[in-house]
């Protein structure tokens, strides 16, 4: 099934290699390098089933972000997964405090990205 997908990650590179996993499994990908950028897109009306986002960007973080997304009209049941290089538990309870529905540490594969978001029904 085909769903809209939102990634939000500074590293143009990160971006292509979700972007290309997630094109393959017949998503619409699209893209934002920052939260800043991304929660505008929000703003000016892109509907999207899901958001992956990094944790450490310019501009805006991942935190910031999810804070942002969540207080957006129809956002607060969207699935939002962090994918970041950041794995300790401080890091990902302050995720879930603000509302991420999932993390992944990278590097990450394909299948692994494509098989949380399933579980995210998306």
């Amino acid at each position: 099934m085909m769903a809209e997908v939102l990634i939000v990650d500074d590293s143009a590179t990160m971006r292509l290699a979700v972007k290309t996993a997630l094109k393959q499994a017949g998503h619409v990908v699209h893209e934002a390098c920052d939260g800043a950028e991304a929660l505008n897109k929000l703003k000016e009306g892109l509907k999207v089933k899901a958001i992956i986002t990094d944790l450490n960007m310019p501009n805006m973080d991942g935190v910031t972000f999810i804070q942002s997304v969540r207080k957006l009209p129809g956002f607060k049941f969207v699935p939002i997964l962090m994918l970041t290089t950041e794995s300790s538990m401080e890091k990902k309870e302050e995720g879930r405090k603000v509302g991420a529905s999932g993390w992944i540490v990278k590097p990450f594969s394909p299948e692994q990205l494509l098989a949380v978001l399933k579980k995210l029904g998306v």
